[in-house]
């Protein structure tokens, strides 16, 4: 087996079954052996002569060798009494209470299996619409994803995660705006992905300027109408300040329809990549393209298209016979995943792949070449289920299907590119169609001892030119990238760029690529920088839809534990409703910062008040006291609390009001004095510094006007920013700035957002799911 010592620890942790008291009961050779018999078994299916201990032994060492992976289940479960294999389902919601509580029962058997689930609430009526069974009102379907995600809570999915949903509601639901922003406060919708299906006429309404209908539901009748541009704002800056809601673009979906006659394509699986119609479910696995390379006698490195080819065939083999083997948690779903068989087969370790290549992933070679591999996995992939359709029949719909006239297929659709969190650590690889995240990481293990582990491509290229070292990786690792280490030769920096050093641009020209010859989609996510702004995501958003792209999602680095917090909710007829208790975490403290420090007269002597601040306002306190003493203890308290507050989103207003007037004994007893207390002289700082901010007016350096804001400090929208001027186009303010001196390009910030709940590190955002390189969770895989 060429399995490392990342993927046998989370293949022991995670994978090997275990007994009632969770000792291993089988190997990790065990667990392979498992996996390829119970899948091999199926080919005595359709002859009983067949040979399926040769076919078993085929299988097996295409995993152990890491050349192809099934998705997570089937590696958990077959061959055990469980024997779901599946990775995601997508149930119908109709709009009735009966209708909904079937689909919630459904979706908990799914997870209790160890699946995930795909939901379109698009046929559930409008809040305030009337219930003509009751002489009620509908609450809407957002008040039902909060019961879905609530059942959802209740399921151990698997005995290993929670489980994870897709919610999607069309574009032009009458209750779009509320769905668009449901979860901005990330606290009762925590277990939904969620993505607006856009419409053609949507976007193009969106290029027209114009405004577009909504639809009941229902009656499929209009009963309003909003701006486009505005709608798609909203979905931007959403996505901005948390990394949703994602875009799905529904009418290609359907375009791609493969049996169009058994009704539209509504949603998809929890990660975007799978569209699905009502009951089917889809078997994904992944070719490691990183194995497919071959090294000539001269020591060239190259795709090696026969292995490829080969490899494809087993792959699509092997899913065929998981659709026969699976034990499926409803009767229904097997019905219609057998209707149509359609499986999804992708690959991991691209960008690993073009590094040993000496390609850039962010370049048009790396793009041509990322188009050229998927049309040949594709076109490999296809030939393979026509050779099984000679032995075994085409799919049971084929000829109400798109294909009807051409030769027989055994699957309705081949490929997909999914997320491979946890099987490209199996892999050793890097993960789906994804850059590489980083290329070193430090490892805490149980002595608090700290392991520095390095991509072993670039440990390769590093040793081969004499450059390998343990402090070059702690800097690395320090810094995020290799970009501005100028010491190591340009002609490396430019191949091994990791994903904060790719433009956004790249990010969606390289899954447009891949998506030209993908039967259903490709799971992404664009990375950007936490200084990336409302615009940028808007020009991404803009590019996937015009470049082909099914769908897309974003994550700006940070942006889940730095974002502003809305504490309250608007009802729909605009008036503010009683706000819900949020559980507020002070966002990260910035690295460096401005600060402006005043002396302030008290009654018991001097008080020395620091107000620092960063990008993203005032966010720091501190206090000193003078040679004659005072109240220490209770000022730095004081100035404690009032950074907390400040960096949680507090307005800076309602900190100072609960300070100023504060009296202290002591300013009594005095005349004259311009404060009244400890408090009060910190609020009154703080004030001034507020002021300085927002008029754009600080004197305590001279390149303090350098630091642009990135929200307008008169209606809190996005800034634009010049080379000498910032401004506002919704409020109209501005605020000149200095000309910018020449500096060294600096570090894109460390990875940052949430926490993986089993290990305490920072998890990556990538191919549309979260995941931890250090453990092997993932939310999705």
């Amino acid at each position: 087996m060429k399995l490392g010592k990342n993927a046998m620890t989370v293949l022991e942790k995670r994978y090997v079954s275990r007994d009632e008291q969770g000792t291993p009961t089988e190997t990790v050779e065990g667990l392979f052996h498992r996996v390829a018999n119970a899948v091999a078994a199926a080919d005595l299916e359709f002859d009983s002569e067949a040979d399926a201990a040769k076919t078993a032994a085929v299988f097996y060492d295409m995993m152990t060798n890491l050349e192809f992976l099934p998705n997570s289940p089937t590696l958990m479960n077959a061959g055990k009494d469980l024997g779901q294999l599946s990775a995601c389902f997508v149930l119908p919601v109709q709009d009735s209470m009966e209708a909904i509580f079937e689909a919630i029962k459904q979706a908990a058997l799914i997870h209790k299996s160890g699946g995930g689930t795909g939901f379109s609430f698009s046929r559930l009526r409008a809040q305030g619409s009337t219930v003509k069974s009751t002489g009620g009102v509908a609450s809407g379907p957002i008040s039902f994803m909060k019961v879905f995600n609530m059942a959802t809570e209740a399921v151990k999915q698997g005995g290993t995660r929670r489980g994870a949903n897709m919610g999607i509601l069309r574009v032009d639901h009458p209750d779009i705006l509320e769905f668009i922003n449901c979860k901005k406060v990330n606290t009762d919708i925590t277990n939904f992905n969620i993505s607006i299906g856009i419409t053609e006429a949507f976007m193009q309404a969106v290029e027209d300027g114009a405004s577009y209908s909504l639809v009941d539901p229902a009656s499929h009748a209009v009963v309003g109408e909003l701006d486009a541009g505005e709608v798609f704002s909203e979905i931007v800056q959403a996505a901005w300040s948390n990394g949703e809601p994602g875009i799905i673009f529904l009418d290609r979906l359907n375009r791609d329809n493969v049996v169009p006659g058994q009704g539209e394509i509504e949603s998809t699986n929890p990660c975007g990549e799978q569209p699905l119609l009502p009951y089917e479910s889809c078997n994904l696995g992944s070719v490691n393209l990183l194995q497919m390379l071959s090294v000539s006698k001269n020591g060239e490195v190259r795709l090696d298209y026969r292995k490829l080819e080969r490899t494809v065939g087993n792959a699509v083999h092997f899913l065929d016979n998981v659709i026969e083997v699976n034990k499926y948690p409803l009767d229904k779903i097997e019905e219609t995943t057998k209707l149509t068989r359609k499986i999804g087969l992708g690959v991991m370790g691209f960008a690993d792949m073009l590094l040993k290549l000496g390609i850039p992933y962010d370049s048009d070679e790396g793009v041509e070449l990322g188009r050229s591999v998927m049309e040949a996995v594709n076109r490999f992939g296809h030939n393979a289920s026509r050779l099984l359709a000679e032995s075994r029949g085409a799919f049971p719909l084929f000829q109400e299907s798109i294909y009807a006239g051409e030769p027989p297929l055994r699957n309705a659709t081949v490929t997909t590119i999914a997320p491979t969190g946890t099987l490209s650590i199996i892999a050793g690889c890097s993960s789906g169609v994804e850059p590489v995240f980083a290329f070193a990481y430090i490892r805490n293990i149980m002595d608090n001892t700290e392991l520095v582990e390095v991509n072993p491509i670039l440990k390769d290229a590093l040793e081969a030119g004499g450059l390998y070292s343990d402090a070059l990786m702690k800097r690395i690792i320090a810094e995020g990238t290799l970009a501005h280490i100028e010491e190591l030769p340009q002609s490396l920096r430019r191949v091994f760029v990791c994903s904060h050093d790719i433009s956004p641009i790249y990010h969606i020209k390289m899954q447009a690529a891949f998506q030209e010859h993908t039967d259903n989609a490709v799971s992404k996510t664009v990375n950007f920088k936490s200084d990336a702004t409302v615009d940028d995501v808007e020009e991404v958003y803009r590019l996937a839809y015009s470049l082909g792209c099914k769908g897309t999602t974003i994550y700006r680095d940070g942006s889940r534990e730095g974002q502003t917090l809305n504490i309250g909710k608007v009802t729909r007829d605009g008036e503010a409703a009683p706000a819900e208790p949020v559980a507020v975490k002070p966002r990260p403290r910035s690295e460096s910062m401005l600060g402006l420090t005043k002396r302030v007269k008290i009654g018991c002597g001097n008080l020395y008040v620091t107000v620092n601040y960063d990008d993203f306002g005032i966010c720091e306190v501190f206090t000193s006291t003078g040679k004659a003493g005072g109240c220490s203890s209770q000022s730095e308290a004081t100035a404690r609390l009032a950074s907390i507050a400040l960096r949680s989103g507090i307005d800076v207003d309602y900190v100072i009001k609960q300070m100023r007037g504060i009296r202290c004994p002591s300013t009594i007893r005095q005349g004259g004095m311009k404060c009244t207390s400890c408090p009060d002289a910190i609020a009154r700082v703080i004030r001034e510094v507020d002021d300085n901010l927002k008029h754009g007016r600080l004197a305590v350096a001279s390149d303090a006007r350098n630091l642009p804001f990135k929200f307008c400090p008169e209606c809190g929208k996005p800034l634009e920013n010049g080379d000498s001027l910032q401004q506002c186009k919704k409020c109209g303010f501005s605020r000149a700035l200095e000309p910018k001196q020449k500096t060294e390009a600096s570090a894109p910030p460390s990875p940052g957002g949430a926490k993986c709940p089993e290990c305490n590190e920072i998890m990556e955002h990538e191919g549309g799911c979260v995941s931890c390189r250090n453990c092997g969770y993932s939310k999705c895989s």
